[in-house]
């Protein structure tokens, strides 16, 4: 029972009028992070049936901030619904175009209306709509915090896993700082450059810096892969931001990894290859075989030229174990360590 009650989220339940929010967000009391989520996943259609919705006075879902060492609230879950008010009644406020209805079938007059054109009875009646916000006192617990919001994501156009640890590591005290490394790292230019071949509707959920977390973690948590891509990556995250792994982050050598990687490679040092060339998109058990195999190891055949380490990579993708490892049922243990080791033994005979 004490640990239940040790572990209890302090809350506080508020009813903020939209016109309040907006207020509040202008004067930086709530803070509207677009990088927790994409600011604008939905689209024009889907903002406007919400517009929609309140002006038919029908029931919104909660929204959650999290108060900060200052007193300031953070808009954690509920962006979607907040941002889509925000940018109706005042667009400038959230550096956002106009919104004009549009797609609302319910009362189809609506499309085309834009906040102004409305009367003033009706614009008062959606600033003074209220909307219950759900407060995260900052006394709480971080890792119930942190857990709290993995479970939260609700509302809207789901998240991606990535853009889910991009939120709820921010629960954790030093949280932001090892998310804006992480973030750091994505733009590194060598890095970019070796993974062009990421889709951008992936590139979109961030699977750039999902990529960089997936380095370290083959790096320095290995051992723990027990088939579950998306798990591995959040205990590997978890156990850093508790401190349970000492210092896995080295940015320096991040950044020199890839420096070989994009001259050499290119884009192609994690994608098919075939006719000597590489082929489609980037696959990350791809990246996870050359990572776990050069990254370590890549000064020993930095002399080599690009297109005899092209030739080896192309014949370590095309070898017969390699190929049995990328199949089904490809994401297990042994069969990420068959295909690191099948790279490791093309690169170092």
């Amino acid at each position: 029972m004490d640990e239940i009650e040790n572990n209890e989220i302090r809350t506080e339940s508020v009813d903020f009028s939209f016109g309040e929010l907006l207020s509040l967000h202008k004067a930086g009391e709530i803070v509207i992070r677009p990088e927790y989520q994409r600011l604008f996943r939905w689209t024009n259609e889907q903002r406007s049936r919400l517009i929609e919705s309140i002006l038919l006075k029908l029931p919104i879902p909660p929204i959650f901030l999290i108060e900060g060492d200052k007193g300031v609230l953070e808009l954690i879950d509920g962006l979607q619904r907040t941002s889509s008010v925000l940018q109706f009644m005042d667009h400038l406020a959230i550096n956002e175009p106009e919104l004009v209805l549009t797609g609302c079938d319910i009362l189809p007059a609506l499309n085309g209306m834009r906040f102004d054109g409305f009367s003033t009875s009706i614009r008062l009646g959606l600033k003074r709509t209220p909307i219950r916000a759900i407060i995260i006192k900052k006394s709480g617990n971080d890792h119930v915090k942190y857990e709290m919001f993995k479970r939260l994501n609700t509302g809207g156009s789901l998240l991606a896993p990535q853009e889910i640890r991009n939120c709820s590591c921010r629960m954790i005290s030093g949280g932001a700082e090892f998310y804006a490394q992480i973030q750091s790292l994505a733009t590194d230019q060598a890095f970019k450059d070796a993974t062009a071949r990421i889709p951008l509707p992936d590139r979109e959920q961030r699977a750039d810096e999902e990529l960089v977390l997936r380095f370290f973690a083959v790096e320095n948590y290995r051992a723990q892969f027990s088939g579950n891509v998306r798990e591995w990556l959040d205990n590997f995250m978890e156990e850093t931001l508790f401190q349970k792994i000492a210092r896995p982050i080295e940015g320096q050598r991040f950044r020199t990894f890839f420096i070989f990687v994009a001259k050499k490679f290119g884009d192609g040092a994690f994608s098919r290859w075939r006719d000597g060339a590489a082929q489609g998109r980037l696959a990350p058990a791809y990246f996870e075989a050359v990572v776990g195999a050069l990254s370590k190891r890549f000064s020993e055949i930095e002399n080599k030229t690009p297109d005899s380490l092209r030739h080896i990579l192309a014949e370590a993708f095309e070898d017969p174990l390699f190929k049995e490892a990328t199949g089904p049922g490809a994401n297990s243990k042994s069969k990420m360590e068959q295909r690191i080791l099948v790279v490791s033994k093309h690169f170092f005979p």
